[in-house]
């Protein structure tokens, strides 16, 4: 005789875990996101110019915008990637002048191929990154006094280093030496496409920032760089390499400076030695207008990339609108107070957490 199967209730299902996320709307995900702040200032001021500066509207003025920012963007790339690791790098503007200084005098005075030269730049430009890097993780001195040190060294060896070698403040030109043609192309070739004129170094600052984008959201190394600026010891504790990882993003803005230098030397065949003080602060409101935090651990590329966007834009537009060129310092001021204070509310935003 078979018996029927008595039915029971099932169990009630184990109660999973609280989470201790908030779950943001669309809106504050959005607003979340590093770049944002500095997208809604840079479509504003865009259509702003748009309405007050009529030599802004043709196509021409644009790419003279794009020109301008990518002067500044490229090595911003490698300020912004070092300030999210939680460093600063105040050398960083003397750095580029100090790498075309170098690659002229050297190659002008012994006779020798400018690539020669131009090589020879960009290994003493990594040393002084290194150097940098290595005397902030040795010594324990914060970054800031580390870089302004060598900000003063830089300037007045570029100074004093270029009026002994050449009698003058200025570098030789270079355009009749050998390598300078294929020099000019890799660094300052610019293409004629009816009335737009697109430089090169467009180009470079894109393939930069694309470059810079994926190490930080798709790589291990974009990890810790992230891990490094938000708690360096928690990060080594888990085992990220921290020394390694900052003396690398000291090189990284080196090699940028160089690339910069090496664009600046080319395009107009010679420099000044007092050019490029005063552009690290550039690099830094580009970083920080662009949603990079001061204190670490936070920003992308490209935020970085529309800070830098925006100061090439006001920067000519100022001009093109025919104001007194004077206020636009006036107008960075105002940019990074603001910016600080947009990219403090969109870290809490982004860190929101539920009790309990």
């Amino acid at each position: 005789m078979s018996s029927t199967p008595v039915k029971t209730d099932p169990s009630p299902s184990a109660p999973t875990e609280a989470s201790n996320r908030v779950t943001l709307g669309w809106s504050n995900r959005l607003l979340a996101r590093p770049e944002i702040g500095a997208l809604v200032a840079a479509i504003v001021i865009f259509i702003f110019f748009l309405i007050v500066a009529p030599a802004f509207r043709t196509p021409a003025s644009f790419f003279t915008v794009l020109y301008q920012s990518s002067t500044i963007g490229i090595v911003a790339v490698g300020v912004g990637m070092l300030m999210i690791g939680g460093e600063f790098d105040l050398s960083a503007g003397v750095l580029v002048t100090t790498a075309g200084l170098f690659n002229a005098m050297f190659c002008y005075q012994l006779g020798i191929n400018l690539w020669v030269g131009a090589v020879l730049s960009l290994v003493l430009c990594l040393a002084i990154g290194f150097l940098n890097g290595y005397l902030v993780m040795r010594t324990g001195i914060p970054s800031f006094l580390i870089t302004l040190g060598t900000f003063f060294v830089l300037q007045g060896a570029n100074l004093g280093v270029t009026k002994l070698v050449t009698g003058s403040v200025s570098s030789p030109n270079i355009n009749q030496m050998a390598g300078y043609d294929s020099l000019n192309w890799v660094f300052a070739h610019e293409w004629q496409i009816g009335s737009v004129t697109l430089s090169i170094t467009v180009i470079w600052w894109f393939l930069f920032v694309a470059l810079s984008g994926y190490v930080l959201q798709r790589t291990k190394i974009g990890n810790w760089i992230f891990a490094v600026g938000g708690n360096a010891a928690s990060a080594r504790a888990v085992g990220v390499p921290v020394t390694r990882v900052k003396v690398g993003l000291f090189m990284t803005v080196a090699f940028l400076g160089w690339f910069a230098g090496m664009h600046y030397l080319y395009n107009y065949n010679t420099l000044q030695a007092g050019n490029g003080v005063g552009n690290e602060f550039l690099y830094i409101i580009a970083a920080v207008v662009g949603g990079t935090l001061l204190t670490g651990g936070y920003g992308n590329a490209i935020g970085v990339a529309i800070g830098a966007f925006i100061f090439g834009m006001t920067s000519l537009c100022i001009v093109y609108a025919g104001w007194d060129p004077n206020w636009f310092k006036a107008f960075l001021g105002v940019m990074l107070l603001l910016a600080v204070m947009v990219n403090s509310y969109v870290k809490r935003l982004s860190t929101a957490r539920k009790v309990g």
